[in-house]
């Protein structure tokens, strides 16, 4: 099958509504598939769900430890977060570490979406800065690798030391040779694979040993233990990230990317989870992560936060349910 197959539909009353199309591929400990859905040679940009990928020359190089980085800093690496207190006061602590300041990201800046946060800047008269982007985390990490290696200063450039060591690291996890990049809305490259490939980069991290034989295999081992642990620090509060790797009980690392990709990392079951919604709606890359994840029998279908997500009401101003969000039979 090429094209993307029904994911998600939208269900107003007795209607079918709408329907969102996607693919999505689940690799064993070898890289092969064992289900799919849509096109599993389907060329995606991961966008943010890559970013784990990109955090592992952070560790292998040595600039981690370095550093002394904790577990909390590799979970910010990882991370696409809300810009709350939690979030930004590590990365201005993490910068100052390194004798560095907010001028030298090269993130962008945008509003926090935290509203406390939001509000916090607003009483004081002050515009966000970078580190209120939600890549400032990885960047902080880009930086710390290249303080490491000596680098220039824009090391969010394509031929810099530090996204050469990225994309390398990119093509070994996915066993492919990138058809090229665009650049993410943190302004650094964001590498192109397969579907397969991709799920293929995600059943590596979930094989993954902190005691295993390769560099690469021990630092892929370290993010997910970091992530797991930190999962207020990967996305933030009422994200999906961070509530459907607290219902799991940090069993399972997950990663939301822009234009509805999501991955799930499941080490109990050594599988990698790649979903790529068509369309780009965040609601239908939710509820197709959930219900893989409840048809793999690691999440509880009746969590509160797999309701909020799969199966869940859809209600209008008198809080009236008018229908729902669900998984298709196919998914499931």
């Amino acid at each position: 099958m090429t094209n993307p197959a029904p994911m998600v539909e939208i269900w107003r009353g007795d209607f079918l509504e709408s329907i969102h199309m996607g693919h999505a591929v689940i690799c064993d400990a070898s890289g092969d598939i064992i289900q799919a859905w849509g096109n599993p040679d389907q060329v995606i940009l991961p966008r943010s769900s890559s970013k784990m990928i990109q955090a592992l020359p952070l560790i292998e190089s040595g600039a981690a430890k370095a550093a002394s980085l904790t577990t909390d800093q590799l979970a910010l690496s990882c991370a696409s977060h809300n810009s709350a207190a939690i979030h930004t006061d590590r990365v201005s602590a993490w910068l100052a570490a390194l004798g560095l300041t907010d001028n030298d990201l090269r993130c962008g800046a945008h509003d926090p979406k935290d509203t406390d946060a939001h509000h916090a800047l607003i009483r004081a008269g002050e515009k966000p800065c970078q580190m209120h982007n939600n890549c400032s985390g990885k960047h902080s990490g880009f930086l710390t690798l290249n303080k490491h290696l000596g680098g220039g200063s824009e090391y969010n450039e394509a031929d810099h030391p530090v996204q050469l060591a990225v994309r390398e690291a990119f093509e070994d996890v996915t066993g492919q040779t990138s058809p090229g990049f665009a650049i993410d809305g943190c302004s650094a490259p964001n590498f192109a694979t397969t579907m397969h490939g991709f799920a293929r980069a995600m059943a590596f991290f979930a094989t993954a040993s902190e005691d295993g034989a390769s560099v690469r295999t021990r630092a892929a081992a370290t993010l997910v233990q970091a992530m797991t642990t930190f999962p207020e620090l990967v996305a933030g509060e009422g994200r999906a990230c961070t509530e459907l790797m607290r219902a799991m009980n940090g069993r399972v690392a997950l990663k939301t990317g822009a234009e509805a990709v999501y991955i799930a990392i499941i080490p109990e079951l050594k599988l990698g989870v790649a979903v790529k919604i068509a369309d780009g709606t965040f609601r239908a890359s939710e509820c197709a992560i959930a219900a893989i994840l409840v048809k793999l029998g690691v999440l509880d279908p009746n969590h509160p936060a797999t309701l909020k997500r799969m199966n869940a009401p859809i209600k209008n101003c008198n809080d009236i349910t008018t229908g729902y969000i669900r998984p298709t039979k196919a998914l499931l």
